[in-house]
């Protein structure tokens, strides 16, 4: 599917050059973090931490003690779709080392996982036009046509395994030409964040271990600034500049993961929970691309729908509110008649209505 003579446009910066330099003599000093006797544990901790910050960057609202509570089969009272994409998110990244990135077929396995039950068509690339927009509905990137989305993407996983550039900076121009040519209806953020660790993790299996996705979650403005900087130069360079740095960060964190991986997963994921609620709810707020604003009491009919006997306590840390908001908000669905509260506080159960 591949022409062959195909080569993405890109510039190396002198600071590209320097990154790719420290990520290598850091990448020692985090093998033996993560070869140590702390190993496992780190290893599961980063898994929690990418799992949550992909689906994160998407909007979804769970805290990282959620999705390890979910990842370890508790019961977590939150809208069903986001412990749904946190479990295909999980069986994705599993897949880590056992597909190939470079190849058509195994990029659309990955896709059918991730996206299994979130989106028609999973695991196929999409047939119509597709557009981003910022926050005010200005259409800021079209999208290529659909009919060309193979030959497009086919030319690109040619490229990205022949090319004799550094696997830092190829998977990260691959992250960018991908999102520019956005393959599927959705989950290209997730999947473009997937084949790049991927593809690192060809060169060197230490970045299947990486919460990379987390560190890219934790500067999400950045994240896009960089999409659209490197769209309107129409070259990556400035994309490239911004993922190896995240890349660093990650690289360069696993001193304070692996200092908490001394205690319990439990208490680690505890430690982040109040001020990771907090960070979720601004950092969703700055997306570029469509996402639909929901509004409060829309997020707590969704909850409702999925979980009919939630409590006022249950609404509240599931979706990182007040109790005092959650009242507020269920009495003003109630007097819009769009709620309703069947039997008593105790024992009873919501009633969305339709």
């Amino acid at each position: 599917m591949s022409s062959g003579n195909y080569a993405p446009p890109y510039t190396i910066s002198e600071r590209a050059v320097t990154l790719v330099a420290e990520i290598a003599a850091a990448l020692e000093r985090y093998r033996i973090a993560i070869e140590g006797p702390d190993g496992v544990r780190l290893r599961k901790i980063n898994h929690i931490r990418t799992i949550r910050g992909t689906t994160a960057i998407e909007g979804n609202t769970l805290t990282e003690e959620q999705v390890t509570a979910i990842l370890a089969g508790k019961r977590v009272v939150a809208p069903a779709r986001e412990i749904a994409e946190v479990k295909c998110a999980h069986m994705a990244y599993s897949m880590l080392g056992k597909i190939d990135p470079f190849r058509m077929d195994d990029v659309l396995k990955v896709h059918s996982v991730m996206m299994d039950g979130l989106v028609q068509g999973a695991g196929s690339l999409r047939t119509g036009g597709v557009g981003v927009v910022d926050g005010l509905g200005h259409v800021i990137h079209m999208a290529p046509p659909a009919g060309r989305v193979p030959e497009l993407l086919g030319d690109l996983l040619g490229w990205a395994k022949s090319s004799a550039a550094h696997p830092l900076l190829k998977s990260s121009v691959f992250h960018y030409e991908f999102e520019f040519i956005h393959p599927f209806f959705d989950g290209n953020g997730r999947m473009g964040r997937f084949l790049q660790t991927a593809m690192l993790g060809k060169w060197n299996p230490l970045f299947h271990a990486a919460p990379i996705e987390n560190i890219v979650f934790e500067n999400q403005a950045g994240y896009y600034e960089a999409i659209n900087a490197s769209t309107n130069k129409a070259d990556s360079g400035p994309f490239v500049d911004f993922m190896l740095e995240r890349i660093l960060a990650a690289i360069k964190a696993k001193g304070e993961v692996s200092g908490a991986a001394h205690e319990t997963t439990e208490k680690t994921t505890k430690k982040t929970t109040e001020k990771s609620r907090e960070e979720t709810k601004e950092k969703n707020r700055v997306k570029s691309r469509v996402k639909s604003r929901v509004k409060t009491p829309d997020r707590i009919l969704r909850l409702l729908r999925d979980a009919p006997d939630a409590t006022r306590i249950d609404i509240a840390e599931a979706l990182g509110l007040s109790v005092k908001a959650v009242e507020k908000n269920l009495a003003q669905l109630k007097a819009d008649g769009r709620l309703r509260r069947v039997g008593p506080d105790k024992g009873g159960h919501w009633e969305v209505v339709e």
